[in-house]
């Protein structure tokens, strides 16, 4: 068995949780990420209707007044005691009055940080805990993790040092210079806060664990190896000769915490580097995997890992849903995990036993120099996929003669029609489902009283190749590489409008700017502070196209120190036309209802439309889409996430569009609904990003008075 579901507790659990009495949930409460505590993105909420919610009219837009070319916002408001908690594009903290939109508080976490690690990346949400009069908003900033009063938005000097706790100490580790952001919202049980973090994509990247910090003190309480050390279960997985030196297995996806059995499900992604595995022989326990954790002490309960030896980047990408269902007439409390590749994983919340039989299917082997593949994959047998599994001649853009002709042509001689071709060392692979999924980090939503499951996916390819490392020779070839080559391309083309191209830098830059950039970061770009000083020299000399220094060469920036992959991913490419249209037909963008009771598809529509094809006659085709669905007890389910500035209303029983509106920027984030007064609302953020104009408004609807 490649997936060993283990009790670790030293308790005996029941073998099977079919319960039939459920546990009551406040499902008007949306004081977590994930909305309810159960994750479910579910409102009862019933004033908004199938019937009047054409009527949603805006109620109030709430400007943060910080959004630079190419920020983002992706957050997910929450909303405690009539106040809606949120961040702005350069990571600020605030409060609202829920009800009007005004500004209680806000907080800039880099005026108490004094500039350090100026740059924070992105935040998808806040964590709310209170005791009697002892109410604080706790988040990521960076590599900190800070708490504030939730009433005033104070730093709780108390928490940690000086109201922050630095995520880079305490991962039980010799190094601390590492790249960490915490992007996703901590989990709260009891006085504990249970967070994971985002890393690097390199290998220079740090382990993925799991910890949990005393909420009233800032100090770590509990760590969970995701990279298990010497002794600890899952180490012999891994090559024990590199181990020390592989990174990621992290979760930056977000967790869920089933408060009632105090178990955390937390689900992880690739170890690194993603994309060639040669240093890390074996399956790679803990990464890609839903663990159950004791979230008292951090104990493993069970796991199952959805990938063996990720060469894909098939990270978990979103929190899982704790949900109830019938199956075969007996009920079931369940967790369930979309996935990158089109896939949704459920299993009993206790044991860890799959719903539906998941079978280990042999896969295509790697020919990669150096390269060590898992013989099969795990699939699930249901719930049916919720996008197309292959990108195969069918599939292939033919709207139009010169997009197929153009599509064709980037084609040739690549490798397609396989989910799960390994990258190769002589030509292109076609990856489908794509980098962003699939499933990505908006999550889904699960209506607990149909026991419908709705989720959204990106369905796009994306063409990967392999390039092998630069002869240290050109050293500085080698470190751009390494830090660089991912997102830019190993030729500095990049990905416009998403990813700038870099060829152009030192017409742009002088050396002490570029060298403030990379210090600091901006936007997207995340700060590279953590390299070395050589490493940093060597890579602005290289950027700007200035030999390196004699020395450099000769020490090869202290590789003897760090591995290098001898093999790279060539940069993260959509395949696309000459006009930026995606190379598979579509639809591009899904929305998907999947009956929970039995694993099929209710409905599937496209979600989102491309205004200059709708208008040469083009059904609607969908987009890219990044943020989730939210559902209500009205008959009504939200959600904006596309490309094309709007938010929608969907018919849950039949995926009809009953309403939209033109956002200020697109919504890439999860929508908040709650009530105020008696009136419901409707919450968006609005940071666009993600190759569209950058904004900085949180909107929020309601039907008129």
């Amino acid at each position: 068995m490649k997936n060993f579901l283990l009790l670790t507790l030293g308790i005996t659990l029941v073998l099977a949780s079919c319960h039939e009495k459920s546990v009551e949930h406040d499902y008007t409460d949306w004081s977590h990420y994930g909305g309810p505590v159960d994750g479910s993105r579910y409102s009862s909420l019933a004033q908004i209707t199938k019937e009047n919610v054409a009527q949603l009219e805006v109620a109030w837009i709430y400007h943060t007044g910080d959004a630079t070319e190419r920020s983002q916002i992706q957050c997910q408001p929450i909303v405690v005691n009539g106040l809606l908690f949120g961040s702005t594009p350069a990571l600020n903290v605030f409060a609202l009055n829920a009800a009007t939109g005004e500004e209680v508080w806000r907080f800039d976490p880099f005026e108490v940080l004094g500039g350090e690690n100026s740059w924070a990346g992105t935040n998808r949400g806040v964590s709310y805990w209170e005791d009697g009069e002892d109410k604080r908003i706790l988040f990521g900033a960076g590599n900190w993790l800070m708490a504030v009063n939730a009433l005033t938005g104070e730093p709780i000097l108390t928490f940690g040092d000086g109201g922050k706790v630095d995520l880079r100490k305490g991962l039980d580790t010799d190094r601390e210079d590492f790249l960490i952001v915490a992007n996703a919202p901590g989990v709260v049980y009891g006085d504990l806060l249970i967070i994971g973090m985002r890393l690097s994509e390199g290998l220079d990247a740090a382990p993925g664990h799991i910890r949990a910090y005393n909420i009233r003190t800032g100090k770590r309480e509990w760590i969970f190896h995701t990279i298990p050390q010497e002794g600890e279960f899952g180490y012999d997985t891994w090559d024990a000769k590199n181990i020390k030196q592989i990174g990621g297995a992290n979760n930056w996806a977000g967790m869920t915490v089933d408060q009632e059995r105090g178990i955390v499900f937390v689900p992880t992604g690739s170890a690194t580097y993603d994309f060639w595995g040669g240093y890390r022989k074996g399956d790679n326990l803990f990464a890609n995997s839903l663990l159950a954790l004791n979230a008292s002490t951090g104990k493993r309960i069970w796991h199952f890992q959805a990938v063996h030896h990720d060469v894909w980047d098939r990270d978990f990408p979103a929190n899982p849903n704790l949900i109830r269902i019938q199956k075969d007439g007996k009920w079931i409390d369940a967790v369930a995990q979309i996935s990158k590749q089109g896939l949704t994983y459920v299993f009993d919340r206790e044991t860890g036993e799959p719903v539906w039989p998941i079978v280990e299917t042999p896969i295509s082997q790697s020919v990669m120099p150096g390269e060590f593949s898992s013989a099969t994959q795990p699939i699930p047998t249901f719930p049916e996929p919720f996008m197309n599994m292959t990108f195969g001649e069918k599939d292939i853009l033919n709207l139009k003669p010169e997009w197929e002709a153009d599509i064709r042509s980037q084609l040739e001689g690549a490798s397609y029609g396989d989910t799960w071709a390994p990258p190769h060392p002589d030509k292109p692979i076609v990856l489908f489902p794509g980098m962003d999924g699939g499933g990505e980090w908006g999550g889904a939503s699960f209506d607990p009283e149909t026991q419908t499951l709705y989720v959204n996916a990106n369905q796009i390819p994306w063409l990967i190749g392999m390039t092998p490392n630069a002869d240290f020779e050109n050293i500085g070839k080698s470190v751009y590489t390494n830090y660089c080559g991912n997102c830019h391309g190993l030729d500095r083309k990049g990905n416009p409008p998403t990813i700038p191209s870099l060829l152009t830098v030192k017409e742009k830059y002088s050396y002490d700017s570029l060298a403030l950039l990379l210090q600091n970061g901006r936007g997207a770009m995340p700060s590279f502070a953590h390299i070395t000083d050589k490493n940093r020299r060597i890579l602005l000399e290289y950027l700007l196209d200035k030999a390196p220094a004699e020395g450099d060469k000769q020490e090869m920036a202290g590789v003897s120190s760090q591995l290098y992959p001898r093999y790279y991913m060539d940069g993260y490419k959509k395949l696309v036309t000459k006009d930026g249209l995606y190379g598979s037909n579509p639809p591009w963008g899904l929305l998907t209802a999947l009956d929970m009771k039995t694993g099929k598809k209710k409905w599937q529509v496209p979600l989102g439309e491309i205004d200059s094809l709708s208008a040469e006659g083009f059904a609607p085709t969908g987009t890219e889409n990044y943020g989730g669905p939210v559902v209500t007890a009205g008959g009504v389910l939200f959600i904006a996430a596309t490309k094309d500035e709007k938010i929608r209303a969907f018919d849950k029983e039949t995926g009809e569009i009953l309403w939209e509106a033109k956002l200020p920027a697109s919504g890439h984030a999860t929508p908040a609904v709650y009530e105020m007064n008696g009136k419901q609302f409707l919450v968006i953020a609005c940071g666009g990003g993600k190759g569209t104009r950058s904004g900085d408004a949180y909107v929020a609807f309601a039907l008129p008075d």
